[in-house]
Formats: structure tokens, sequence, C-alpha cells
């Protein structure tokens, strides 16, 4: 039963993205919005976290959400998929159950 994990806060100032990285299992998603979109970016103290989670789980951005911060999709972690609204839906239609990380 796969599902899709949506994180809104900063792993730099909350421990929420951790716990999720803790209890997703294989062949889920976690998707990155608001404040987290910030973790998509290559060379930050939390990339090694998201690059192991991305052996055996889908990792996404709302790419809005990483523009709204400054940005840019060039500097993400390679593996990481930028979404629009649209594809935050798709997600939501593809997985069973959705988990929200406040």
């Amino acid at each position: 039963m796969a599902m899709l994990h949506i994180v809104n806060k900063s792993p730099f100032e909350r421990v929420s993205f951790r716990s999720c990285l803790n209890h997703a299992k294989p062949g889920d998603s976690i998707l990155m919005i608001e404040d987290a979109a910030v973790a998509a970016i290559e060379g930050t103290s939390f990339t090694e976290k998201l690059k192991e989670a991305m052996t055996d789980k889908s990792v996404y951005v709302l790419g809005g959400d990483l523009a709204a911060r400054g940005l840019s999709e060039d500097r993400m972690i390679d593996g990481i998929k930028s979404v629009d609204y649209a594809g935050f839906v798709d997600l939501t239609v593809e997985n069973e159950t959705t988990q929200s990380w406040l």
C-alpha cells in the first residue's frame, strides 16, 4: 500500500522531515512543499539523507515553492523530480493514502 508523504517544514528548523524519512517505507513517495522545498538543494547537511531515501522511495518537490524561495531547479539533488500543482494532484491519485508531516 503506497503512501504519499507530504512535508512542509524545513528539515533545518523542525524534526518532522526526519520523522517522515524514518517512517516512509520502500515504494512510498515523498513530496516537499512550502519550506521543505529547500531540502531539495544539493550540498546541504540534509543531502545524504535524501539520497539514501531515494534508493527505494520516489522524491518530489513542488517547483513553484522552490522558485518562491529563490532557488532554481538546476541546483536540485539528482533524482528529485519537480512537479507543478497538477503533478501534486496526480501524486495524490497515484498513492493509496497520504500523510502530512507538520
